[in-house]
């Protein structure tokens, strides 16, 4: 038996200087956070983590619950835990089991000021705040709901050896901007309800780069924190792109090239392969119709053809799927089809999503 990733979220520090939501923090609050598990076993653990913090994070009481039961978690034995700056924690193993595809609540008492959260940013999914220590509550009094995960990394789970995992990285595509809040809509989820063994955790990040940091620290950067680690990986699916070529014109930055694109795409694979991995690449999405002041250029889009033409014919990947194709509108492919389209132009709602993952060959995958 292994311990792997039954459930990842990449975090983002709440210090950055392009937001699309506000950061916060508590004192003397619950938080409840429900988690949608990619991959389930006999047992559980949880990892919290202060990677961003900037005071040390004190968790008075926390406790998860699945459809088999509640457990309190400890953390070297104890239950109440500190976290202190940048580091990161993981609970005592819980006798808890949880199934694929099922959510587990978490639910952390957190006493103390906290500072401003670690957190997963666009995680279309609601948290949960209320005042006091009510983690063992059924239901949280006067709760205030928040689109954010706060202080929570990953779940691992107890698996057979020759468990199978893949790590879908990414941006918001992955993440799942776009999609429905609260209903599992995200283009990793219904991959997942595609695959009849393994499975791929959740490690995108809305406005993510594959070059230069901005919202969360760019993919070459945060690759051997947030992919590597996972025992049992054997795939790694990434999709960037869309923020190296629009974030330039919202914030003033230079325009990222093509050519340096693929240059980044190359590196990536080149981890990924020295790893022992397989990569699969989608191909960049179609951005024309953004609603959002200075998103669309005419270079942008040049250089996202560029790029998708080398995506589809080079050997650097093991495979590719193309996402381009799938959600473009035939008429203007540099623009995603008004079915598909969540209403801002560049991001997939429900049914785009869906056709994100379709556009995954299975056999490519072939966890």
């Amino acid at each position: 038996m292994i311990w792997t990733a039954g459930f990842r979220t990449a975090v983002i520090s709440p210090y950055e200087q392009i937001r699309f939501t506000e950061p916060r923090g508590f004192a003397d609050q619950t938080v409840r956070q429900v988690l949608r598990m990619a991959g389930g076993g006999e047992r559980l653990r949880v990892r919290l983590t202060n990677r961003y913090g900037r005071v040390p994070l004190t968790v008075a009481a926390a406790r998860v619950a699945t459809e088999h039961g509640q457990a309190v978690l400890t953390f070297d034995g104890a239950g109440r835990l500190t976290v202190p700056p940048g580091e990161e924690a993981v609970s005592d193993p819980a006798d808890l089991p949880v199934a694929p595809g099922a959510d587990l609540v978490l639910s952390l008492y957190l006493p103390e000021e906290t500072g401003l959260a670690t957190y997963s940013h666009k995680p279309a999914e609601l948290a949960h705040v209320t005042g006091g220590d009510h983690v063992a509550s059924p239901v949280l009094p006067d709760a205030e709901q928040v689109e954010a995960r706060f202080y929570v990394s990953g779940v691992d789970v107890l698996v057979p050896d020759g468990t199978a995992v893949a790590v879908a990285f990414g941006d918001s595509w992955f993440e799942g901007v776009g999609s429905t809040i609260g209903a599992n809509n995200r283009s990793v989820d219904f991959l997942n309800r595609r695959l009849s063994r393994g499975w791929v955790v959740n490690q995108g990040i809305a406005g993510n780069r594959l070059l230069r940091d901005g919202v969360g620290e760019h993919a070459l950067a945060r690759f051997d924190r947030d992919v590597l680690p996972i025992p049992g990986l054997t795939h790694v699916l990434v999709h960037f792109g869309i923020n190296d070529l629009d974030l330039p014109g919202m914030s003033g930055e230079a325009p990222v090239t093509a050519g340096a694109l693929i240059e980044g795409f190359t590196a990536l694979a080149r981890r990924a392969h020295g790893a022992g991995l397989k990569i699969l690449a989608a191909t960049i999405g179609p951005f024309a119709g953004a609603v959002y002041p200075g998103i669309s250029t005419p270079e942008g889009l040049a250089a996202r053809r560029e790029v998708n033409d080398w995506i589809r014919t080079t050997d650097t990947f093991d495979a590719v799927f193309d996402v381009a194709r799938a959600v473009e509108d035939p008429e203007a492919p540099d623009r995603i089809h008004p079915a598909l389209d969540s209403g801002d132009g560049m991001h997939l709602n429900d049914k785009g999503a869906q056709a994100m993952a379709e556009a995954v060959n299975l056999q490519t995958l072939a966890l």
